[in-house]
């Protein structure tokens, strides 16, 4: 079982995994529909930053949506994977970004750092918003990460991240129950557990909220071919080693047991979007922090032992 701040992630393998599938322009079908979705919350946020991390940035498929609302901002783009790193700046760093043609201006500065998302390297209280779409998940352990966030961000600096939910990928957890494979899906922190972190890590106002994509195939082997495009699977206690064809072939018989009324497969994704600010506090020692009372706001519906988190959602059960 993982702890509330760990995962059972294998860091190596997320690395492989995803530079085997540079470029992830076939993975934006879901990806860049939730990067959508989060500068759609960002809309409603009062913050103009100068300075973007885009943390676990991938090919900097957010670079264009950021320029197009902030067409001024200085972008970090900072991945673990090289691969992906080296098509991001083939593709943008020689080149001026669509609003700065349009508006026939100078492209802002733009930079790539290789670095995990824990350590990064990069100079304190340097950035404004740190951003990450589907990439907090495959690090095991995002508290450090947290942590690394909020010793970049300046005062009142906002950080904003989607990730996946434990909901997601529930019909590929019953086939493979139903089809006795020695292997497991990717293990989950459910977004109270990030509202907590959020909190142990310096940050004020969580939000919190969910919402849950169902995906529809014709085909159990499309369906896989999506899941395998969207990363795979770096559990610790995966299946080791390469699955035979037999082995492969019980898992698409089990799906195709789970067909609805209208014929299709459904995969079911479970989305979680997480926001906070970083506060003005004094750091006084390795884990704790002096935060002014007045800087303290305990949302409107707040469950007790969550002070400060909003959930918009379902309730945890």
């Amino acid at each position: 079982m993982s702890q509330p701040d760990t995962q059972r992630i294998q860091p190596d393998h997320v690395i492989r995994q995803f530079a085997r599938r540079n470029p992830l322009d076939e993975a934006q079908f879901l990806y860049g529909e939730i990067a959508q979705r989060m500068l759609q919350r960002l809309s409603y946020i009062r913050i103009q930053p100068h300075t973007i991390l885009d943390a676990g940035c991938g090919n900097a498929h957010a670079l264009e949506p950021l320029r197009s609302r902030y067409p001024d901002l200085d972008y970090i783009g900072l991945d673990a994977c090289q691969p992906l790193l080296d098509t991001a700046r083939q593709r943008y760093a020689a080149r001026p970004g669509f609003w700065q043609r349009l508006r026939n201006r100078p492209t802002p500065p733009l930079a790539f750092v290789h670095a995990d998302m824990a350590a990064t390297d990069l100079t304190p209280e340097s950035v404004d918003l740190v951003w990450s779409n589907m990439a907090l998940h495959w690090h095991p352990e995002p508290s450090r990460v947290m942590a690394e966030w909020r010793r970049l961000l300046r005062p009142e600096g906002l950080a904003m991240f989607s990730i996946l939910g434990p909901g997601s990928l529930v019909e590929i957890r019953d086939a493979i129950g139903q089809a006795s494979l020695n292997t497991t899906t990717p293990p989950l922190l459910d977004m109270h557990d990030y509202g907590d972190l959020l909190l142990q890590n310096g940050f004020l106002d969580p939000v919190m909220d969910q919402e849950t994509f169902t995906l529809t195939y014709r085909t159990a082997t499309r369906l896989l071919e999506d899941l395998r495009l969207l990363g795979g699977n770096p559990s610790i206690d995966r299946h080791a080693g390469m699955v035979s064809r037999s082995w492969r072939q019980r898992l698409v018989d089990a799906l195709e047991k789970q067909r609805h009324q209208d014929g299709t497969i459904h995969l079911t994704i479970e989305v979680a979007y997480g926001h906070a600010w970083r506060a003005k506090v004094h750091q006084t020692g390795a884990t704790e922090f002096r935060i002014s009372a007045g800087d303290i706001k305990r949302a409107p519906g707040s469950r007790a032992g969550r002070p400060g988190v909003r959930f918009r959602g379902p309730e945890k059960k």
